[in-house]
């Protein structure tokens, strides 16, 4: 990469190793009023301890303490040669009890765990993304609450709109801990050309002995695309169209039969469509291997015209400034892509290197990103990905199928069937979603 990346990413490296100084805790010692004015105002930068990890949300803060923290503390352990079955059920804990230097933003009393940290450090690793970049994406700025969340769990995009945090449930960790060493595997045989998902850390956040399970994937759509439309389908169609209080969000989730209503189609090349189905075979087959089903494929398409339509009538008016000042002081998620010379995170370093233009994207930071081919209808890009990947099928799944063929008969298309079964008929409908 060009000079002023390396620049760039140096004048970060400083930025964080002074934040992490200014957060570590240590009290100014009687000394430092004593000393001459030079060296104060060398420790001036101290003073931004303050201003770090705030979040509205004290598991938010906690968690962005977290993250640094152990982002921190892998730094000081050598990469193992090789992972060992240990890793897999490792974690590390850390305890904090009367909080003094930083009380504004978090709680007196907290812990935080992280799990398989060297299991996580190799997968993210191996999708192409650096411990600081991922470091700086969650703990520079408050993450945002999704639009996408629903429900109790907490669903947020970090602030450049990289990752995706996701609440989960203590069965999920347990579910995440008995695929971890098939899916790292798995990622090691595709060299991280996949559609499942990108898991890249899990924690869990203690505060007031309430418990928050966390998980941080790769966002499936882009941190600078809009997604126009969007499609959660399982190539099942009984009951899956979207509701009608779904379809009155402003981004809803339309499914399977809303597609073929819609006579939706994804516009590529063959060779993309044969390229996606090989990815798709190979993740579908993993899954089956492991008892899995009920996954879907998530289908976001933005609309380029549509989008160079909105940004023209928008043109010169004024961006609005309530939002522009955010928790940390620091610039809103807004202003992602728009970071001037400075890499900050994991998108950074494309708008120092290469300016991107209308309905163009980074294919390293929008891994999961299809552009349409020319003489589309539209011009569109797709972004394509695996979601709900911990469904294994068990006694629930079972009994929930047995329902449903008593109540649509044995041939219904219902989504509750045996992975191979579901496999077979998900991958059917996949390969038909293209023109």
């Amino acid at each position: 990469r060009s000079s002023v990346c390396s620049r760039a990413r140096l004048r970060l490296t400083t930025r964080l190793a002074m934040a992490s100084l200014g957060n570590s805790g240590a009290t100014s010692s009687p000394m430092v009023i004593l000393a001459p004015k030079t060296k104060t105002k060398k420790k001036h930068f101290v003073q931004q301890k303050v201003k770090v990890f705030r979040a509205s949300d004290p598991v938010q803060s906690v968690f962005m303490w977290g993250v640094n923290h152990s982002i921190n503390d892998l730094n000081q352990v050598p990469v193992p040669v090789m992972l060992l079955p240990d890793d897999f059920k490792a974690n590390t804990k850390i305890k904090v009890n009367n909080h003094l230097f930083n009380k504004e933003n978090l709680p007196g009393h907290f812990k935080f765990k992280e799990y398989c940290p060297q299991v996580f450090r190799n997968l993210r690793e191996r999708f192409g993304i650096e411990d600081l970049d991922y470091q700086v994406s969650l703990t520079r700025s408050p993450p945002v609450r999704s639009s996408e969340a629903q429900g109790e769990g907490l669903l947020l995009n970090s602030y450049d709109r990289t990752l995706v945090i996701k609440q989960i449930s203590s069965e999920d960790v347990a579910d995440m801990h008995s695929i971890l060493s098939e899916y790292h595997q798995h990622i090691v045989k595709c060299h991280g050309s996949t559609l499942l998902p990108q898991f890249l850390g899990m924690y869990r956040v203690s505060v007031e002995s309430e418990e928050t399970y966390l998980i941080v994937m790769r966002n499936m759509f882009s941190h600078r695309l809009v997604v126009h439309r969007k499609y959660d389908l399982k190539g099942s169609l009984v009951s899956r169209e979207a509701s009608d209080k779904e379809r009155g969000k402003e981004l809803p989730t339309f499914k399977d039969m809303d597609f073929r209503n819609n006579m939706q189609k994804v516009y590529v090349s063959e060779e993309q469509k044969e390229k996606f189905m090989e990815k798709l075979n190979k993740d579908v087959e993993f899954l089956v291997k492991l008892k899995i089903m009920d996954y879907s494929l998530l289908l976001g398409i933005h609309d380029v015209g549509r989008a160079e339509r909105e940004e023209e009538e928008q043109g010169d008016e004024p961006p609005n400034e309530e939002d522009a000042e955010a928790e940390n002081g620091l610039a809103p998620a807004a202003t992602v892509g728009s970071y001037g010379t400075s890499p900050e995170g994991i998108a950074g370093y494309m708008s120092s290197c290469k300016p991107l233009g209308p309905g163009e994207f980074d294919p390293y930071v929008d891994v999961y990103a299809v552009a349409s081919i020319p003489g589309a209808p539209q011009r569109e890009v797709y972004f394509m990905g695996l979601i709900d990947v911990l469904t294994q099928y068990d006694t629930k799944k079972k009994a929930a199928h047995a329902a449903k063929t008593v109540k649509h008969g044995a041939g219904a298309e219902i989504s509750t069937v045996h992975p191979e079964q579901y496999a077979k008929r998900f991958r059917d409908f996949i390969s038909n979603i293209f023109a």
